[in-house]
């Protein structure tokens, strides 16, 4: 499913992208999905809303590794907003769990705001969570289709 341009396609109109682009390339041991997207502000918290403009552009580029013996992959993931210094690293995990699959992200989340960084950080982190539960949606359907 990650590997499949169709599947990105459908999470970034799930999130809500006004335009968005996805690249999934491999070399048969690992994967890189490169993805960017165009956001409204309005998802924006009003108290930075002006610092960023009327859209937001989000660039993510997650890196698999190869699936391992039990089946689950591992891999790395930055998320950057253009033009405003928050930016999300960590680490995610594939793995099979009750005949299903769970991804799981264990990141760190900085915002590089002198004086109201924390406060950015939290508001940033309700959208990060916003995305996740609109990339689980997606796979649900995406799921529930097949």
């Amino acid at each position: 499913m990650l590997a499949d341009p169709r599947f990105q396609e459908r999470k970034s109109t799930e999130s809500g992208a006004l335009r968005h682009e996805a690249t999934v390339s491999g070399d048969g041991t690992g994967l890189v999905i490169n993805s960017s997207r165009v956001l409204p502000a309005a998802k924006v918290p009003e108290a930075v809303r002006g610092l960023v403009g009327n859209h937001l552009t989000v660039t993510q580029e997650e890196r698999w590794g190869p699936t391992e013996p039990d089946g689950s992959r591992h891999g790395t993931v930055e998320v950057r907003v253009s033009g405003f210094p928050v930016k999300l690293t960590g680490r995610l995990a594939l793995v099979e769990v009750d005949g299903g699959s769970l991804e799981t992200l264990d990141g760190t989340l900085t915002a590089s705001v002198p004086l109201f960084g924390s406060k950015v950080e939290r508001m940033a982190e309700q959208a990060v969570r916003a995305e996740i539960r609109a990339e689980q949606r997606a796979g649900d359907a995406w799921f529930a289709e097949r």
